[in-house]
């Protein structure tokens, strides 16, 4: 977040007793709101990782998510009315005393650049492959791509960016769940993509027609078992389905693998999120020639493989 964390100005105290609904002048400068949030944040110890990474950039990511207001430093010096102010402070308390994601309590998320309308029930957007989109997945992807598939598409963040990264391309979007399926569609609209668009409740590649698609985008459910139990509030909050990997956290990326060479073709790239498993995938493939990019943003944990060596692999299971 471009805002100075290291504002001039004496933030004022949190009421004890009535924290969400304090009596304030009818004018609040922003920069002092801020820094009152970003403290309360900071003493209730929450979890971050669903948009941004630490109690200031949460803090901002409110109050602008709120405001509408850009992230710069002259929105610092902006005053803001008491109902906004009121508002905003009302949201913080819900953070902290429900430790839903944040996004979910904003109803939108910025991932990437754009804005994602977001609802509870729906993964919050924060793949590593959104940064490696915007870079035009260079130099790996040999041609610009004509058709694109994005797997577990979720509210359609990945495959949505694909679209505006790749003017030319057709992307088709998937999700098993209904309510993702929904949602994405609503963004395609928001985002004047939906000419260009198709989105599919479906699971994984049923109903893809076979060799058509020149990029495979999926972040898929990869959290094993043993992590599945001891997640943070923030994240227990999120949809089982689009969390839970199986024991190993494989289950869904084993079957991507096996079935994406039948809907590639030539050429073709299958880019994959696996987080932490990044080890766990090289051991079960180890023949396979897999490629961990540096996410331009930080983060890790995404593969690359291309159009030939997925085939060559399913040539080796077969014989």
């Amino acid at each position: 977040m471009a805002l100075d964390p290291f504002c001039p100005g004496q933030a004022e105290p949190w009421p004890a007793s009535n924290w969400c609904c304090p009596i304030a002048s009818s004018v609040t400068e922003l920069r002092i709101l801020l820094a009152e949030v970003h403290e309360r944040f900071q003493e209730a110890s929450l979890c971050y990782g669903q948009g941004t990474e630490n109690a200031w950039d949460e803090a901002t990511a409110l109050v602008l998510g709120v405001t509408g207001l850009p992230d710069a430093p002259s929105s610092l010096d902006v005053r803001l009315d008491e109902a906004t102010t009121a508002g905003i402070r009302r949201l913080a308390q819900r953070r902290v005393d429900e430790r839903q994601p944040l996004a979910w309590l904003l109803g939108k998320t910025q991932y990437c650049g754009a804005w994602f309308t977001v609802k509870p029930g729906i993964v919050v957007p924060r793949s590593p492959i959104g940064p490696l989109l915007l870079e035009g997945l260079r130099p790996w992807l040999g041609r610009r791509p004509q058709r694109i598939l994005d797997l577990c598409c979720g509210c359609g963040c990945l495959g949505l960016l694909a679209a505006e990264q790749f003017p030319a391309a057709k992307v088709t979007l998937v999700d098993a769940d209904p309510r993702a399926v929904s949602l994405a569609q609503r963004n395609a609209v928001a985002l004047g993509l939906a000419g260009r668009t198709e989105v599919a409740c479906a699971d994984l590649f049923d109903g893809a027609s076979p060799g058509i698609f020149d990029l495979i985008l999926c972040n898929p459910p990869y959290v094993d078992a043993a992590d599945l139990r001891t997640l943070p509030p923030e994240f227990a909050h999120e949809p089982t389905l689009g969390l839970d990997g199986g024991e190993d956290g494989l289950d869904v990326v084993s079957r991507v693998i096996d079935q994406a060479p039948a809907h590639l073709e030539e050429g073709g790239l299958l880019v994959c999120e696996v987080g932490m498993n990044a080890w766990r995938v090289n051991r079960a493939w180890p023949r396979l020639p897999f490629i961990w990019p540096d996410s331009p943003a930080g983060g890790a944990g995404v593969f690359l493989l291309d159009a030939e060596a997925l085939h060559s692999h399913t040539s080796a299971i077969a014989s």
